[in-house]
């Protein structure tokens, strides 16, 4: 096995992957702050610090799942080989982040109905007993 072309391979999955998760997670959680400030009423630090938590656990996950999926265990004999490879790689990574981006969308949007309908109930008026 040509242990270069495996190294090249790695240096441009791990800077493609790490750009591609800090890219999601910021307009991911940049437009997420509306959401949460609907779920916790417009406490502000609340929504903002959960923001936060929920951000640092995309990272986590995310970069974690790349370096788990880092190895490359198949033959690169040429550059045909190494962009094949890299292409796998990405493309797998790149499925994962979006079922992690919609997952985290269903979260905000059920996080946004139940907080509704939690409003909802309290402001209904209470009957004579």
């Amino acid at each position: 096995m040509n242990t270069h072309l495996v190294e090249i391979a790695y240096y441009i999955y791990l800077p493609i992957a790490i750009v591609l998760t800090f890219y999601v997670a910021t307009t991911l959680f940049r437009n997420s702050k509306v959401y949460m400030r609907d779920i916790f009423n417009n406490r502000e630090e609340i929504a903002i610090s959960t923001n936060s938590l929920f951000k640092i656990g995309f990272y986590l996950l995310n970069l974690g799942f790349a370096l788990y999926i880092l190895p490359i265990n198949e033959i690169l004999t040429n550059n045909q080989r190494v962009i094949e490879a890299l292409s796998f790689k990405i493309g797998g990574f790149s499925i994962y982040l979006g079922i992690m981006l919609f997952l985290n969308m269903y979260l905000f949007f059920r996080g946004k109905k139940i907080s509704k309908i939690k409003r909802n109930l309290s402001d209904a008026p209470v009957g004579n007993l």
